[in-house]
């Protein structure tokens, strides 16, 4: 070897061995982060809101406006939604339950019509979710029927003591807009459907006007007093 040649270093083996750890750890790191930050994608950001006005709520396969049946025939919502104040699930209407009235009302309608054809074919309705909150929420339908429904006066704090017989101001304007604070309201369980989706009764395509996101959820509980730890919502 001339002099001033230059000679590469011998490889360290044990060198080696820790940058290669080094980069399984790192690349693992990184494969970990983004299955978190998919899991949050799909939680969280994929509700289906009205961030910018311009969500109409989906299509459905049967156009089912609830102003004609909430409004017009005065049909009550736990006449169609018949587990929302006994179950976790409020139940979606059975084709047989529609067929109640349709079987003879509604000829010519596009809607009733389809839907004595999938009947007759024993085809379900592939309604699409409107609702959601992410999937480690366990969110029970007939708790917050019960603890909403009722004679209530209203506070601007439910004392915890006293929550069985008072309503925030919040949810009670959302019942009855003109309400104020000391007032009594006799409040259906129907009625406390607006609380959480909104004038359902006023809509002709249904869409999601709340957040639903944990925030929300916990503002609401500590407003009317109701436990805020974390197994009550995810167990």
């Amino acid at each position: 070897m001339l002099p001033g040649d230059f000679k590469a270093p011998e490889r360290n083996k044990k060198n080696v061995f820790l940058f290669a750890s080094i980069g399984i750890a790192g690349l693992g790191g990184l494969v970990v982060t983004l299955a978190i930050g998919a899991f949050v994608m799909s939680a969280w950001l994929g509700l289906p809101l009205d961030a910018f006005g311009l969500n109409e709520g989906p299509d459905q396969p049967i156009a089912f406006p609830h102003t004609v049946h909430v409004q017009d025939l005065g049909v009550d919502c736990t006449f169609c939604h018949r587990t929302v104040t006994t179950e976790a699930v409020a139940s979606i209407p059975s084709e047989g339950l529609c067929l109640t009235c349709h079987k003879v009302i509604g000829d010519g309608l596009p809607g009733v019509e389809l839907l004595r054809e999938l009947a007759a074919n024993d085809e379900p309705i592939n309604w699409v979710r409107v609702h959601r909150v992410p999937d480690h929420v366990k969110f029970v339908h007939e708790a917050h029927i019960r603890a909403f429904s009722g004679t209530k006066t209203v506070v601007e704090i439910v004392d915890p003591a006293a929550r069985a017989t008072q309503l925030g101001i919040e949810e009670a304007r959302a019942v009855s807009s003109g309400i104020s604070v000391g007032a009594t309201v006799e409040v259906a369980p129907s009625g406390t459907c607006v609380i959480c989706h909104g004038d359902i009764g006023g809509m002709v395509k249904v869409k999601q006007v709340r957040s639903l996101k944990m925030g929300d959820c916990i503002d609401c509980h500590r407003q009317n007093s109701a436990p805020t730890d974390c197994t009550t919502c995810h167990y």
